[in-house]
């Protein structure tokens, strides 16, 4: 009897080995691949706040909860389930829909660029693709919805780095990994997005505050956030250009267009041979000025064939649905 316990205590210590060791890859695994994806999650944080923008202080936070439980949902239920599956039964269908993400990412860009140069025109052509709801509710409802859908593309990238880098064949490990990394980006980027929203509320309690050490702190926080926010705005908008340029340029860097999917870092090795930040940032500056001029093509493309097409979609399909 002694024999046999002393047998099961054995087994239960050997379990307990092999799933601490199993946790140990888990979180190896899932470390080297956020840091992998480190860049598009900044991108990612970078771009979010200007979508709770312009709302009441009140506002702020539930905005912010519904987009991260919308990309939670996003990389957690849609993401990694197709990229196990594409992965494993289609890795020649990865790259074209990254490349439709990031041509999306383009459109987004571009469309925002658009705005702060013509308003006038920006405005029509947001009205004729049926992008400009009036009503207080209805406009946050489509600001959540569009934050999604870019949080979606960029998501997508992360997960596909991702999966790059897991160093395994098991396939529930590679799976446990990305939940991993998908949880934990997303309480990283939202969490940073929540004390960026909320910091000027936190600067004026602390202005009201007894302390005048605490209190002129808090003061030049609130006089900082605005320009912040602005430039933040300016960098979101810059990233999903250089993001969604960058991922189409290395698309069709692998469709066999290698000139011009390799023109940013033939340009950054030839005025930069050392590389370094400035190699970085001439690689991106070349992709966001790609992805510039890709969003000016999509913008008419999008107001005068894709939107009409469909609306025409929606139509049927809400006829269809009466009868």
């Amino acid at each position: 009897m002694a024999t046999g316990l002393l047998a099961l205590l054995d087994d239960i210590a050997g379990i307990a080995k092999i799933a601490a060791a199993s946790v140990d890859d888990v979180a190896a695994h899932a470390a080297k691949a956020g840091a992998k994806a480190a860049g598009v999650v900044i991108d990612d944080a970078a771009v979010t706040p200007r979508y709770v923008v312009g709302f009441a202080a009140a506002r702020e936070i539930p905005i912010v909860k519904r987009i991260a439980i919308g990309s939670l949902r996003n990389k957690l239920v849609f993401l990694l389930p197709a990229a196990l599956a594409l992965s494993a039964f289609a890795p020649w269908a990865i790259m074209p829909l990254l490349v439709l993400g990031g041509a999306f990412l383009c459109y987004e860009g571009a469309e925002k660029l658009y705005e702060k140069l013509f308003p006038h025109a920006a405005h029509a052509h947001e009205e004729h693709v049926g992008a400009a709801p009036q009503d207080p509710q209805a406009l946050e409802d489509a600001r959540v919805a569009g934050a999604i859908r870019t949080d979606f593309i960029l998501s997508a990238e992360i997960m596909a780095i991702a999966l790059a880098t897991i160093e395994t064949d098991s396939f529930w490990m590679r799976a446990v990994v990305l939940a991993a990394v998908a949880v934990g980006i997303t309480a990283v980027v939202y969490g940073a997005v929540a004390i960026i929203v909320k910091a000027d509320d936190a600067g004026a309690a602390m202005a009201r505050g007894n302390n005048g050490a605490v209190a002129a702190l808090g003061r030049l926080i609130v006089r900082g956030m605005p320009p912040f926010l602005a430039l933040l705005a300016v960098v979101g908008t810059a990233a999903m250009l250089w993001v969604g340029g960058g991922i189409v340029l290395h698309g069709l860097y692998e469709f066999g267009a290698k000139t011009i999917g390799h023109l940013p870092q033939e340009l950054s090795h030839a005025l930069v041979p050392a590389g370094g930040f400035l190699g970085w940032l001439i690689e991106a500056t070349v992709a966001g000025v790609f992805g510039v001029l890709l969003g000016a093509v999509l913008i008419p493309l999008v107001e005068y064939v894709i939107a009409p097409v469909a609306k025409r979609f929606r139509r049927g399909a809400s006829e269809q649905r009466e009868a």
